[in-house]
């Protein structure tokens, strides 16, 4: 048992001590929640503006007189739809190695990259949280706009998008927490974030088993981090709704 404790120690400091090789974690950690955040907020942007287009087709398209915007909406509506399809349908590592190689390639900053295409990437998802949650609300809430003198771009901005918010919020939440996963991938664009800084600290130490655990446990502290003001923020929303 202490010829083992000792093996352990020795593979900590090889891994971790020796060249300050933890600091690969510090910076590489830095960078994931960079990408993270900055994506998450492009997400949201993209989301909002999918959501909106693809909701007010949705309600609107019976009633909706034949003409110019008419045919505006509808053609928004189908590039949505055309963006919805190829995002979700494809996978983010292939997403992201066609902005880096194909689409951005006079950009050589590949963490300005990893956070376009996974922004790109999370707008998608988020369009449809977004969209289910305007859908969910109440059709009086239009009406009771329309009678406070309001049109409709007023009604979604003063009324319906609050509301929906508050609904999503746990699951846009949740979205996040996605996302800090997927940016494990970024590496293939020769960005070091957490899981490369890993990657990295093996390739030096020719030791797996320790840098590789220590960038899961990592992800996992994080997870259970967010995950628990996940819940404190859905506990405060039921409060609030009582």
């Amino acid at each position: 048992m202490q010829e083992w404790f000792e093996n352990l120690q020795k593979l900590f400091i090889l891994n971790f001590i020796n060249d300050n090789r933890w600091q690969f974690l510090l910076n590489g950690l830095a960078v994931t929640l960079r990408i993270t955040f900055f994506a998450l907020l492009i997400g949201i942007a993209i989301g909002i503006i999918v959501a909106i287009v693809r909701s007010t087709y949705d309600k609107n398209e019976k009633n909706l007189r034949r003409g110019a915007g008419r045919f505006i909406l509808g053609l928004f509506n189908v590039i949505c739809k055309f963006y919805l399809t190829v995002i979700r349908g494809t996978p983010v590592v292939v997403q992201l190695m066609i902005f880096y190689f194909v689409i951005l390639v006079s950009i050589r900053n590949g963490e300005l990259i990893g956070i376009i295409a996974f922004g790109i990437n999370a707008g998608a998802y988020i369009a449809e949280i977004f969209r289910s949650g305007i859908m969910s609300i109440d059709n009086g809430q239009f009406e009771a706009g329309r009678s406070l003198g309001f049109n409709y771009i007023q009604t979604m901005r003063y009324i319906i998008i609050p509301q929906a918010f508050k609904n999503i919020l746990p699951t846009l939440a949740n979205e996040f927490i996605v996302l800090l996963k997927e940016t494990a991938v970024v590496g293939y664009v020769a960005v070091q974030d957490l899981t490369k800084a890993g990657d990295i600290i093996r390739g030096r130490t020719f030791s797996a088993f320790m840098p590789l655990i220590a960038v899961a446990l990592i992800y996992l502290a994080l997870v259970m981090f967010f995950t628990w003001l996940v819940g404190i923020l859905e506990r405060r929303l039921r409060s609030s709704e009582r």
